[in-house]
Order: C-alpha cells, then structure tokens, then sequence
C-alpha cells in the first residue's frame, strides 16, 4: 500500500466541515497530523469544540486538534448561524467531547510541523478562512516552498459568489488572508462553487447515510438534513451544495476533478465586489498562473466514495 499523504485539515465546523473530516478519518490513505480550528461559519469557540466532537464521533480520539484565530486579519468577523445554526454542528445531538484542545496554537502547529517534516510531504486542507494559513505564511515565509499542497474549499468564478453578488462565504470572511496564500508561490487546487454547486444532497443520497445504522451515518443524515435546508430554499434545487469534502475527495480521487491552471487574484480593496475571486480562466491577462481551478465533478462518484468511506466509521 502506498504511504499515506500527510495533511493538516484547517477548518470551522460547520455541517460540510464535519462530513470531509469524516471522509478523512476514514480513509486510510490520509495521515492526518491534527486538526487546525478557525473562526467562520460560527466563532471560535463553537469551531474548536466541533472538531473535537467529530473526532469523537469517528471514534479517532487520537487526533490533534489546536485553536487557532479568533478573528479575519483585518476586517470583522462574518458568521454563518443562518445556515449552520447557533452551534454550527445543529441537526444531530452531539455529546460535549471528552477530548481537550492542544495547548499550542493552530499557528504554531502550522509552522513548526511544515518546519520538521521533509520538504514536499504535507498537504494543507483549510475547508474556511484562511486566517489561519495566512499567518502561518506570514510568520514564517519560508514555508510556503515547503509545502506539497494547498488545496482549498473557496471562490467561484462562472457560479458568482453566495454571499455577495461576487464573493464565496470562506474568501468573502478573511480576503487579506486569501491574498496572502494566493500571493504565496505555494502549490494551490481550488475547489470553487463551481464545483461544488454540482455536488447535490439530494434526499436519496441522504437517506443512504440514514440506513448506515452507525453513529456516523445517522449523525451525518441529520447534519445534511438540517444543512440543506437554507440551500434547497435559496437555489430551489433538491439538495444543497456540499462544498468541503471536495478537497478530502481530491486527495483520494483526484480523477473526480476537472479543471485548469489559471491566475487567481483575490479583491481587497473594492466593498463592492470584497472577496471576490478573479479568475484568469481564458488567460486574458499576462499573470502568472497561481493555481489548479476546479470547474467539474463526477458527482455520482463523489457521492459513492463519501457512502463508502463513511459506512467504515
């Protein structure tokens, strides 16, 4: 069997979060050197706490997880109760965990892991904000070329945006930090709302995870039950985008994919159009190309590796 790929998975659960970190926790593939806490879809300390219950969910309590920012690097923080709910983990009755947080910071633990292990080998997953990354790159620039990967939940181009007009929820939340890490020279996928608006939680992919019978099955039903609602109310479609298991299904099926090499500049300046993506996607511009633009999925795929892999759990 081939050596796992080794990740750090950066995140603000969220009900999207949680079923890629289960996809994660249950592919033996992945090693997965601790989970990273931001500020997003709900505060910190809902975000924190939600990747330690699904840790506990999977029944993976030997994973690492740290707290990271608190807040964008320059703007407010913009949450996501109206589709997450007040816990961002709303739909299952979830236990407090048992597990504690690592003492040290999700910044630190960025740096210091990028730092020690071999040059090449660790791949950073952020299914949020970027806040965390970006200050990874910024206190310590020279990790960016010690990076095998960044592959990231974030953007649209031909899709718009689903916050603004123009701008992703996880760009639109920390564009600075966004700029950061797309001005950073490291490897960069980007799964977009163009590829995730073609991944559908229809009810019949849902009631799959129903009939699991296992904790993690049930759990994600309800989470998908209670997540799709907004989406299936605002885009009239039967079922709402599952946005983050993109990137864990990338890792493992990278053939599920289609996309281009692009330029992607990230707007910081303009309140109009804040966060938005722009996409050199017919290579208009003399930019440099910074990075793998998502704009296909095989979704019946996709959605056979998520039963299969969460069935494990």
């Amino acid at each position: 069997m081939p050596k796992a790929q080794k990740i750090i998975i950066d995140t603000d659960p969220g009900q999207d979060d949680a079923v890629a970190i289960l996809l994660a926790l249950a592919s033996p593939e992945l090693e997965i050197l601790g989970l990273t806490a931001v500020a997003g879809n709900v505060s910190l300390k809902f975000t924190e706490k939600n990747a330690l219950k699904i840790c506990e969910l999977a029944g993976k309590t030997d994973i690492k997880v740290f707290s990271g920012a608190v807040r964008p690097l320059v703007r407010p923080l913009v949450t996501a109760e109206y589709v997450h709910g007040k816990t961002g983990l709303d739909g299952p009755d979830l236990p407090e965990p048992k597990m504690k947080l690592q003492e040290k910071h999700a910044v630190d633990f960025i740096v210091e892991t990028l730092m020690k292990e071999e040059a090449g080998t660790v791949t950073l997953c952020p299914l949020g904000p970027l806040t965390n990354i970006a200050l990874a790159l910024i206190r310590e620039p020279k990790i960016a070329g010690r990076i095998k990967e960044i592959v990231l939940m974030g953007g649209g181009f031909f899709e718009g945006g689903n916050i603004t007009p123009t701008s992703e929820f996880n760009i639109y939340v920390d564009p600075h930090a966004a700029d950061v890490v797309f001005r950073s020279g490291a490897p960069i996928v980007m799964m977009p709302l163009d590829v995730t608006h073609k991944a559908l939680t229809s009810a019949r992919r849902v009631e799959k995870f129903r009939t699991m019978g296992t904790r993690a099955g049930t759990a994600t039903a309800q989470m998908l039950d209670f997540y799709e609602r907004f989406d299936v109310e605002k885009y009239g479609t039967d079922g709402g985008p599952l946005h983050d298991p993109c990137v864990i299904a990338y890792l493992l099926k990278p053939e599920l994919f289609k996309g281009r090499q692009c330029n992607v500049a990230v707007e910081t300046g303009s309140e109009l159009t804040m966060g938005m993506t722009v996409v050199d996607w017919w290579a208009v511009t003399e930019r440099e190309k910074n990075a793998m633009v998502m704009r296909d999925i095989d979704h019946d795929g996709f959605f056979d590796l998520l039963i299969e892999r969460i069935g494990r759990l």
